[in-house]
């Protein structure tokens, strides 16, 4: 009988290092998961840190997700999504931005998690070498695009007003841009861009003959002061030539659902729809039931409250540091002050001493000056962790 030795030494182990791919080995782990991970091992820890809303999912969500299981709706489903689900969200987007779909010109497809559509998104628009304009500070996923689609990401400097204007992206932009990629409400700041703002964006992505995508998975977290005739500005509003991306996770407050959707351009939505199919398949087929009822939950009660925790935070720091007013979302990005001469790594290390939970800047930004606190979380906790983080900052 005749062993034979795998080219490279004899019988053993795999050397798994030599397995793993460049591409993987480029991207790091989250540093707001090695939060989480850190927080799982504290004893009562006040977390500050993690973006997911802390109020239960809708009962009829719940009851229509439950019924759709009892009911045997648990295999696949068409790629492009339900057509119950995919009816909901036209009707939505036709009082919410106007667009009437779906149409020779307009698509839509429902994603897993509007992470998932942002990825496909990407895979669908870039080739090694195109470029894709991102704001600085982004959410962490955006700086990765690149590393996953051969593309590069050319990080927009927002600071000290987290603006993402189109006098800024225009500084940006080569002949080898692709598309833009906008959030708003943003994670981490909770900026909120106007009307006049966006639109003098989608004007400049048309005369530069550019995708504009709109990220607005915080779409609903609208603060009452930052809404315009009633609603959260979007660029939809202005044109559909637009790739508009939403989800109900933080919306609703089941981001473990995983479902998003993309609307937008019939032609590069066909192709999400087919990289879908040959990754994600489909979006999970319970939750897309769930969500059908979504559109007519009144959430007002819930974005009011956040809109006062969202004050508590700015009240905390206003005679300490920078901190621009949050518009939506659930999250402030706080300068650290200049005179304690640390750096946001070594702010949020010092709190961790202090059982506060908080996200370093330099997970979301070429800067190491801020961190992020998100305000997702029980007032009595909130006030408890803003205490400790003023007391900091002023000792």
């Amino acid at each position: 009988m005749t062993t034979h030795t795998p080219a490279g030494g004899p019988l053993g182990r795999l050397s798994l290092s030599r397995l793993i791919s460049r591409r993987a080995q480029s991207i790091d782990a989250s540093g707001i998961r090695r939060v989480f991970d850190l927080a799982a091992k504290m004893k009562d820890p006040i977390n500050l840190s993690i973006g997911q809303p802390d109020f239960p999912v809708p009962t009829v969500m719940k009851e229509a997700a439950k019924a759709a299981i009892d009911a045997d709706r648990n295999g696949y489903t068409v790629t492009q999504g339900i057509p119950e689900l995919l009816h909901a969200i036209w009707q939505h987007l036709k009082v919410n931005v106007g667009w009437h779909g779906p149409t020779d010109e307009l698509g839509a497809v429902v994603t897993s998690g509007t992470s998932g559509g942002i990825v496909l998104a990407a895979m669908a628009l870039l080739d090694e070498g195109d470029e894709m304009v991102i704001p600085d500070p982004y959410f962490v996923m955006y700086n990765q695009l690149g590393k996953l689609t051969g593309g590069t990401m050319v990080r927009c400097d927002t600071y000290p007003d987290f603006r993402m204007t189109a006098e800024r992206i225009e500084r940006c932009i080569t002949p080898r841009t692709k598309a833009v990629l906008l959030c708003s409400p943003s994670n981490p700041c909770g900026t909120v861009l106007s009307g006049a703002e966006l639109k003098d964006i989608v004007d400049l992505c048309r005369r530069k003959q550019v995708l504009l995508i709109s990220d607005e998975i915080y779409d609903e977290f609208c603060f009452s002061d930052a809404r315009e005739n009633g609603k959260c500005p979007s660029p939809a509003q202005f044109s559909d030539e637009c790739l508009l991306i939403r989800g109900f996770g933080k919306t609703y407050g089941c981001t473990g659902w995983r479902l998003g959707y993309v609307a937008g351009p019939k032609d590069i939505v066909q192709e999400i729809a087919k990289f879908q199919q040959y990754t994600y398949v489909c979006a999970p087929s319970m939750a897309q039931w769930g969500v059908v009822p979504s559109f007519g939950v009144d959430l007002s009660p819930m974005v009011a409250d956040y809109e006062k925790r969202r004050q508590m935070v700015v009240d905390t720091f206003a005679d300490i540091t920078s901190v621009p007013r949050p518009g939506g979302a659930f999250y402030a990005f706080v300068e650290v002050p200049k005179h304690l001469g640390m750096t946001g790594q070594q702010f949020i290390e010092k709190a961790i001493d202090h059982r506060v939970l908080v996200i370093p800047g330099n997970v979301f930004s070429t800067r190491d000056t801020h961190f992020r606190i998100s305000f997702a979380t029980r007032p009595d906790k909130l006030a408890e962790g803003l205490g400790i983080l003023r007391g900091m900052m002023t000792a």
